[in-house]
């Protein structure tokens, strides 16, 4: 017998929002039956923009039911904006906890919403950034038992901090039926956090180079600037007629003067942000910006 808090067997017991809204703005169905859970949810908008009403439909366990009535009440008076910042972990706050091995109803709420809010942007030819890719049905089949994707276990990891392939079948049920695939899990687990520290570090070693130029003088850092300008971007620009020099710096803005062809032409801007700007950033400091003197 799971054990549950007092708000999840409240909105068990008396889930709010049940129901369809036959002239919904917003309706989306995740999940699958024959998986053992699935949730559509109904969205209503008022005349500024915000969700006036919401309701929903569950096949599932107490957990799914808990967490369905939880997100209904979440995102009403909210924008889809504002809702489509709710996270799994919101409906968990507000019922007190979840156990474990049912937070992948949590999850399945939060994929219902998502899609909830896709399927009105759609409507209204408007796209949303935030789920313009499906992960039910985007990315390679690893769990075939529960349809779970790559593209989902990397994305409910990354957000939930998931380390054990256990964690990922409590948050996704990946890997709880034959087993076959926990293996694969763990590779995916090993590569995002592979690749997780190695952004870190680079991001140490930026950060170190940004502190030893705030603590250089003035003299010093015109130096350290104009040593990258002659060997990284000064050769790239006079291959197209143009050249560079610097003019001054203020802090952490270089000021620069584009010379020959780059004067004159209509891409400068361009110029100064993706070539000058990015190689002064690579090689001296993160937080430079560029600017025409």
């Amino acid at each position: 017998m799971w054990k549950y808090t007092e708000k999840v067997m409240d909105h068990f017991l008396n889930p709010r929002n049940v129901g369809e809204i036959e002239d919904a703005d917003a309706v989306a169905e995740v999940g699958n039956i024959t998986c053992g859970d699935a949730l559509k949810i109904y969205l209503k908008l008022d005349a500024e923009g915000k969700i006036a009403e919401a309701k929903f439909k569950t096949f599932g366990c107490a957990s799914a039911i808990a967490s369905s009535s939880a997100l209904t009440e979440l995102v009403k008076g909210k924008t889809l904006e504002e809702a489509a910042k709710i996270t799994n972990k919101d409906i968990v706050a507000l019922l007190g906890e979840l156990p474990e091995e049912k937070m992948h109803c949590s999850v399945m709420g939060m994929e219902a919403l998502q899609a909830a809010i896709s399927d009105y942007k759609k409507k209204h030819g408007e796209s949303y950034q935030a789920v313009e890719s499906d992960d039910d049905h985007e990315g390679r089949i690893v769990c075939k038992c529960f349809g779970v994707t790559d593209t989902k276990i990397r994305k409910v990891a990354l957000e939930n901090n998931l380390h054990t392939v256990a964690q990922v079948t409590d948050y996704t049920k990946a890997g709880g039926a034959c087993g076959r695939c926990l293996d694969e899990i763990q590779q995916i687990l090993d590569g995002i956090w592979r690749e997780q520290s190695g952004a870190q570090s680079a991001f140490s070693e930026g950060s170190s180079k940004s502190d030893e130029f705030a603590k250089l003088t003035v003299v010093q850092k015109v130096i350290k600037v104009n040593e990258v300008i002659e060997k990284e971007i000064r050769p790239a620009l006079e291959r197209d007629g143009g050249s560079i020099e610097l003019a001054d710096i203020e802090g952490n803005i270089v000021k620069v003067r584009l010379k020959g062809r780059c004067a004159a032409c209509h891409n400068a801007g361009l110029t100064l942000r993706k070539l000058v700007e990015a190689k002064l950033r690579e090689f001296v400091s993160e937080n430079l910006t560029v600017q025409e003197a």
